[in-house]
């Protein structure tokens, strides 16, 4: 319990460096693995389980994060799950003693890419509402499908902010293209309320 409680001072100690200073991260946690080449499904459950997780690969069937206790133990659980597969994999904790920026580069690529993607489904959406406008459906049933895109777009941004843990660029871009959209949505929310309302 004292170890978890550590890591998790050092991730956040991590984070405030980064928001003030520029990322200077503690350690890294680098997970070297082997699974089976068949069937090809296994490698892809890992890619994708990693890729969930926010890791960047350093070369084929090595991953790191940064250091902290949640990043821990899901890394743990996967070595385990590695091993139920047939495969096997070594857990580090480590510091880089050179290339570290580069590193750092990848995971902030990586991060501001999840962004990108976001931005994009955000100007969907308002696309999206644009239409509803045009075509004049301004009905609770157009509402409810438009809230639920809402409620996905706002669940996959809170774990792209919670995976990046130095602040990337396109963080602000990204938090004020939600934002855009949950106001889009309250103003299409009004006018649905009046159409039906009128429709009484």
């Amino acid at each position: 319990m004292q170890a978890e409680h550590s890591a998790a001072a050092t991730t956040a100690a991590t984070t405030t460096t980064a928001a003030s200073a520029g990322p200077v991260p503690v350690g890294w946690l680098v997970l070297i693995y082997r699974v089976p080449s068949e069937p090809t499904r296994l490698r892809a459950a890992v890619w994708r389980r990693l890729k969930g997780l926010g890791a960047i690969y350093l070369q084929n069937s090595a991953a790191a994060l940064p250091a902290g206790a949640a990043a821990e133990r899901a890394l743990r659980k996967l070595r385990h799950e590695i091993g139920e597969m047939g495969g096997s994999a070594v857990l580090l904790s480590c510091t880089a003693l050179a290339g570290e920026a580069e590193v750092l580069s990848a995971f902030q690529t990586a991060r501001d890419d999840e962004y990108e993607e976001i931005i994009d489904k955000c100007q969907d959406f308002l696309a999206q509402l644009e239409k509803e406008y045009k075509a004049e459906h301004f009905t609770y049933a157009e509402l409810e499908e438009n809230e639920e895109d809402l409620v996905k777009l706002q669940g996959w941004l809170a774990k792209v902010t919670d995976r990046d843990v130095f602040g990337a660029p396109k963080r602000a871009a990204t938090l004020d293209a939600l934002g855009m959209c949950e106001r889009a949505l309250e103003d299409y929310a009004a006018r649905v309320y009046a159409e039906e309302g009128e429709g009484q």
